[in-house]
């Protein structure tokens, strides 16, 4: 009788979680994130477009994995490394909007697919109308089409393998000018026959080019290939600004992999790592969104509030949230979001800092040879 009276303990046990966590279907985790994107994407109205239309901005970036064989096998590990001394990598293409910063698309492949590729996989999210911002890796003769026959436009920088030349060319401005590109002679990778060959042969694109003068930036010149051809309904400085405003997928990304730490996943197959990297951008939108009802309650622009303050004032509200009552939990989210705008992050544009890192690593060697082996050499020495 005794013995019934004494408190159960918890078991430490976690495999009930897991077998819980691997029972979720991958396509309910990737629905839950597209529902996240398009409820956002729903509440942006006319006046927070550019120039009338919606822009997003795309991106590739990598992520690592526990080093498993199911892991190696899916997304094996850079060939430059031994096998043993690496982690399976994941190549990820992203597109984020540029208005509430969420994440809208995601593709995922091995970490040497080009960003290119991962971009034809993401085009099929852009809707007539969008204006896609991206860096010179995605600038490419196909592309520019592709994007144009969707009822889209592109503002990508100019690709270094393409010459500039002020001979060729219709100036229709200061540094803006209209050329055309003829088809390539030769298929492209990763195009097929058939793709290559419904190309036209030849199309007219916009080239803007303008000079950084600012202490610190790599670049100094830049070229801006774009199919907004229309020089009165976006003009020259609108479009410099834009693309200006491409350095927000950069810290989006490291808002993903630092803030969030997706940068090191922990699941150890390929789907569960699938699995992961959804939940992760779930919870990335969901903050946005948290961000963005904030922003407008308040009168403070929501890309100006920091994420990582938002995620931890809402770690500090949730137990409170999950124990009040319906009117109570309104004061308690309506508080929140008031202490969520109570210290915006500055607009410092131009901002330059070295390019150094402070913190030094330890004096430990990179491994060059697999674990047994280092064992092996342990023993003997």
């Amino acid at each position: 009788m005794s013995s019934l009276l004494l408190p159960q303990i918890p078991s430490t046990d976690t495999s009930a979680y897991c077998q819980a966590r691997a029972r979720l279907p991958e396509k309910l985790l990737e629905k839950l994130f597209n529902d996240s994107a398009r409820n956002l994407e729903n509440k942006v109205t006319q006046e927070h477009l550019w120039c009338g239309r919606k822009v997003l901005v795309i991106d590739g970036s990598t992520v690592s994995m526990p080093d498993t064989k199911e892991n190696q096998k899916e997304y094996p590990q850079t060939s430059s490394q031994k096998k043993g001394c690496g982690f399976p990598i994941a190549k990820i293409g992203v597109i984020f909007s540029l208005v509430t910063g969420a994440a809208i698309a995601l593709c995922i492949d091995v970490m040497n697919t080009h960003d290119i590729k991962l971009a034809r996989n993401l085009y099929s999210f852009l809707k007539p109308n969008d204006v896609l911002l991206g860096d010179r890796a995605f600038c490419a003769y196909a592309d520019m089409f592709a994007i144009t026959k969707l009822d889209c436009d592109a503002v990508f920088r100019k690709h270094q393998s393409r010459t500039t030349t002020m001979r060729k060319g219709k100036i229709v401005g200061d540094c803006d000018k209209l050329v055309t590109w003829y088809k390539p002679t030769r298929c492209p990778k990763g195009l097929s026959k058939d793709e290559f060959d419904a190309l036209p042969p030849s199309i007219t694109v916009r080239e803007i080019y303008y000079y950084i003068v600012i202490p610190g930036f790599r670049s100094q010149r830049v070229s801006l290939i774009t199919t907004l051809l229309d020089k009165t309904s976006y003009p020259t400085l609108e479009i410099v600004g834009l693309y200006y405003k491409r350095w927000d997928v950069e810290l989006d990304l490291r808002h993903l992999k630092t803030t969030l730490g997706m940068d090191i996943l922990r699941c150890k197959t390929p789907s569960m790592v699938r699995k992961e990297i959804h939940v992760y951008l779930l919870a990335y939108n969901l903050l946005r969104s948290l961000m963005w009802q904030a922003g407008n309650t308040y009168n403070t622009p929501p890309l100006r509030l920091s994420l990582q303050g938002t995620r931890h004032h809402l770690i500090h509200f949730i137990p409170k949230l999950e124990i009040a009552g319906s009117r109570k939990r309104n004061r308690l989210y309506r508080t929140l979001l008031k202490v969520i705008v109570h210290k915006e992050v500055p607009d410092r544009p131009a901002r330059t800092e070295p390019r150094t890192k402070k913190r030094r690593p330890k004096a430990y060697p990179l491994m060059t040879k697999p674990r047994h082996e280092l064992r092996k050499q342990l023993q003997t020495a």
